[in-house]
């Protein structure tokens, strides 16, 4: 499954619902949203939900319905999972996933973006 704008609306809706205004980046060829300056969930460019969690709750969530590994660069990132989009079909599923992300990422220091420097003009 290809890049959906609708999907990316539905998880905009979960989290307005717990009432989190994310703000969205572009990243792993997909997008991605921001909840307090940290990644919380987001699309990939093949479709899949990304999931960040409590790495504590790896093993846990890995049972879930549709969890697969996310390899970026040596072995498996303990706290990140990709999940068929198939699996966060109804609204509950979705909203299961989201309450895993936003249970880590609200107890995350908040990360404040730094200023770009840039070169005087002459």
């Amino acid at each position: 499954m290809a890049y959906d704008p609708q999907f990316e609306l539905r998880i905009a809706e979960v989290l307005l619902a717990q009432g989190i205004e994310a703000e969205t980046v572009k990243m792993f060829g997909g997008i991605t949203f921001m909840v307090r300056g940290n990644m919380s969930v987001g699309i990939t460019s093949k479709g899949d939900f990304l999931v960040k969690f409590d790495p504590q709750r790896h093993e846990e969530a890995s049972e879930w319905p549709g969890a697969k590994r996310f390899n970026m660069g040596k072995g498996e990132n303990k706290g990140v999972l990709l999940v068929d989009a198939d699996a966060v079909e109804s609204r509950k599923a979705m909203e299961k996933w989201v309450k895993l992300s936003l249970d880590h990422v609200l107890a995350l220091p908040l990360k404040v973006k730094k200023a770009v420097k840039r070169k005087p003009s002459k």
